[in-house]
Parts: structure tokens; C-alpha cells; sequence
């Protein structure tokens, strides 16, 4: 063979490896469902006790707020408040939240406010229960 003909040999058997891995890793993720990775997300962000302090602080400051007659959620100074904690590593703290989907966002203006998404803490409930 040809120095031409052994490298298209080369680059076929690459291009063949390399398909076989792309098909491996699409089976391997639809594998994992969205549960699956949601599960994850939220196990992330409860491990941490700082942001299982803040799913309490937002859970008793939601039941104070109901009883004054306001809608359940915290600014994020009031989670600052109780928390003890520096503006920026709250706000670092309630992104994670946020994107595991268990606090939801509002801005009002220049503020953000928080409350517990309860629906999907009693879905992580749920899953658990049934996975362990």
C-alpha cells in the first residue's frame, strides 16, 4: 500500500472508533433521565448545610409572611439577616438553589425574592422513597 492509502485506512478506523463512542455515550445519557439529573442537582444543593439553612429560613419566614398576610417569600437581605452571611455568598448559594429548581426567583424592582419550591421538595420526597 500507498503511504496516501494507509493513512485513509487510519483515518476511517479513527472516524469508525469515534462513531462507536458518540452512539455508546447517546444510549448512556438517554439512559439517565431527566429525573435522574434533576435528582442529582437537588442532592447537590441539599448536601451543603449552609443552603439546607436557607430551605429552613425560607420555610419559616413563609410561614411568618402568611400569617402577617404577605405572600411567602424572603428578600435576599432578610436571608442575609438570618443567615449570617455576606450578600454575595448568599446570592452564590440561592443560584445553586435555584437551578436544582427547589427555591424560585422573583425580581421586584432591585430586589430578588425567594420562596421554597414545594412542589418539587415533596417530588424529591417521593423519589427518594421510592428509590431507597
Amino acid at each position: 500500500r500507498s503511504g496516501s492509502d494507509a493513512g485513509a485506512v487510519d483515518r476511517r478506523w479513527i472516524q469508525s472508533d469515534f462513531e462507536e463512542v458518540v452512539s455508546s455515550l447517546k444510549i448512556f445519557l438517554a439512559s439517565m433521565t431527566t429525573s435522574d439529573a434533576s435528582l442529582d442537582l437537588a442532592l447537590h444543593a441539599i448536601a451543603d448545610p449552609t443552603r439546607r439553612r436557607i430551605l429552613q429560613a425560607l420555610k419559616a419566614g413563609a410561614k411568618n409572611a402568611d400569617k402577617a398576610g404577605e405572600k411567602n417569600s424572603l428578600c435576599g437581605g432578610e436571608i442575609e439577616e438570618r443567615i449570617r452571611l455576606s450578600q454575595p455568598t448568599i446570592s452564590h448559594h440561592m443560584a445553586i438553589l435555584v437551578k436544582a429548581d427547589l427555591v424560585e426567583a422573583t425580581k421586584r424592582g432591585q430586589w430578588r425574592w425567594y420562596r421554597r419550591n414545594e412542589k418539587v421538595i415533596r417530588q424529591i420526597l417521593k423519589t427518594l422513597r421510592g428509590k431507597l
